[in-house]
């Protein structure tokens, strides 16, 4: 098997990650948290969503946060945004990479965005425009890609005219989300055949959740297939609100386990991300659901291991 020389880790816990959880992080905290990941040695951090309060409360303190960190060269830090006036905050936040979203199951995203499919598109297609005039980078985000939590099963004609019509509004990336951890790696395998012949690799990313406990096996079928960028959440943290039942994206410190340990270059600090997520974990108040964080922290096999 021929593996990649490197992968870069897209690390979501401050955004996808707190976004579900009840016990709401100061402000404070979170800053420490995202400035503790700064120092890691990952190069791109989702810290924040610039969506209505209402809707996130955990989030609601958004621009505090953005402009309260400690902002490290060579890092890209990136926010979601649903609508021009949340691209507006994060402007005036000056939010390095904007991330929109939608879903590929029309139930889906009426839960989560309030509007139809059809509806999205416009609003998108706005917020690239905006994004790519001001000199940012945007990433979109398509979710329910392998299952959605009120349909079942998604066709993949409806991912890929979701995902044609984000590349064709200017996206430099796009992330493909299992948001309720329901692919399996046969599945995968068959739905990048597809994608990839459409889409090169390099502009491709994968999300997935860990409901199951098959995020790790669907990562090592996309490394098989050529993607080489990955979403994943410190400590396992994560969730969706409208997707029930659904839980944290892949820990990262799983997924660096596993990568440093094939010999995959990721150029993090595994020791670093372990006083991380100790921090976040005593800041939220429970356990965090990585075994291999929860492993080195109980003294099996010492230290997470180095940086590879």
């Amino acid at each position: 098997m021929k593996w990649p020389k490197g992968v870069t880790i897209k690390e979501v816990g401050p955004r996808d990650g707190l976004q579900n959880e009840k016990t709401f992080i100061s402000t404070e905290d979170k800053i420490t948290w995202i400035n503790q990941l700064s120092e890691s040695g990952l190069k791109h951090i989702e810290i924040t969503s610039f969506v209505n309060p209402k809707w996130i409360p955990a989030l609601s303190d958004a621009t505090a946060v953005v402009t309260g960190i400690t902002k490290v060269p060579g890092v890209t830090y990136t926010a979601l945004v649903p609508n021009l006036y949340g691209l507006e905050r994060a402007f005036q936040a000056n939010i390095d990479e904007v991330a929109v979203f939608m879903s590929a199951s029309e139930t889906h995203n009426l839960k989560n965005i309030n509007k139809s499919i059809d509806q999205t598109f416009p609003v998108l297609r706005d917020l690239v425009r905006e994004t790519i005039s001001a000199g940012k980078i945007s990433r979109g985000y398509v979710s329910t890609v392998f299952g959605c939590p009120y349909e079942g099963h998604v066709d993949i004609d409806s991912v890929i005219r979701v995902s044609d019509r984000l590349f064709e509004m200017g996206i430099a990336e796009l992330s493909l989300g299992d948001t309720i951890g329901v692919a399996n790696p046969k599945q995968v395998q068959e739905v990048l055949e597809v994608l990839l012949k459409r889409f090169p690799a390099d502009k491709l990313a994968m999300h997935f959740h860990d409901t199951r406990g098959s995020a790790l096996a669907n990562i090592l079928i996309s490394l098989e297939m050529g993607i080489t960028i990955f979403d994943s959440s410190l400590g396992g943290l994560g969730g969706c609100p409208y997707a029930p039942g659904a839980s944290g994206n892949v820990a990262t410190d799983d997924l660096l386990y596993m990568l440093h340990g094939m010999g995959i270059h990721t150029g993090v600090d595994q020791n670093k991300l372990l006083h991380a997520s100790q921090f976040i974990q005593e800041k939220i108040g429970r356990t965090l659901p990585s075994k291999s964080f929860q492993a080195a922290s109980s003294g099996m096999g010492g230290k997470l291991g180095k940086t590879v």
